[in-house]
């Protein structure tokens, strides 16, 4: 795939799971379960232990099936190492240009964050691919509208306050995809390793994505 691939596989998908879980094995056996369920998105963050090795792992292991993205990133070099163990789009909790310009020497898709409208816009003028908001949480769907009235020419995605209640509100309010983290990445069934749940609760996100897409 290239760049403008992953892009659309990120909107067509409509979910990207947030992950951050408490060591490599189980950050592996995540991946595979939430891909399982329909899920191809799975954005590792550097806040997990061994976060490189495992997005290593399950790019190879996952091959095609999945686009293995790299979160919470906050300086260029952080990108470059993610990128070169495989990561295929670039994920951050603020605005850092630098990991723009680096993103874009590598052909990799960035999402940087951002807050208010003015930062919003000059991510996406820094040359953002999508521009995270976060946090989502406070803003809600409305929030998403709004700023497209103005700004129709962003792609916005939120992370921060995302669940299966309100996923499909953020799609129909503008948002090309939504990040979601514990709402979705359960860590009750991740300590009971139940993969299986939590591969119909991947696929209970992507049919909430699907019906809003409708409407």
């Amino acid at each position: 795939m290239n760049k403008e691939k992953y892009i659309q596989t990120l909107i067509d998908t409509g979910i990207v799971a947030v992950i951050r879980v408490n060591n490599g094995e189980e950050l592996l056996d995540t991946t595979v379960a939430l891909n399982q369920g329909g899920v191809k998105a799975l954005e590792i963050t550097m806040t997990s232990p061994g976060a490189l090795n495992a997005i290593s792992e399950a790019t190879q292991k996952l091959g095609d099936q999945a686009i293995i993205g790299v979160g919470s990133v906050l300086d260029p070099e952080t990108a470059r190492a993610a990128i070169l163990a495989g990561a295929k789009f670039v994920v951050g909790p603020v605005l850092n240009t630098d990991v723009i310009k680096l993103c874009q020497r590598y052909s990799v898709p960035c999402i940087p964050g951002a807050f208010t409208p003015t930062e919003i816009l000059q991510a996406w003028e820094a040359g953002a691919d999508v521009v995270k908001v976060f946090p989502a949480t406070k803003l809600g769907p409305a929030f998403f509208k709004d700023v497209l009235g103005p700004l129709p020419q962003v792609r916005l995605t939120p992370t921060g306050g995302v669940n299966l209640e309100n996923a499909g509100e953020f799609i129909k309010a503008g948002a090309s995809f939504v990040g979601v983290g514990s709402a979705l990445v359960n860590k009750k069934l991740l300590a009971e390793k139940k993969w299986d749940e939590l591969s119909a609760l991947a696929a209970k996100f992507i049919k909430a994505v699907k019906i809003a897409r409708k409407i």
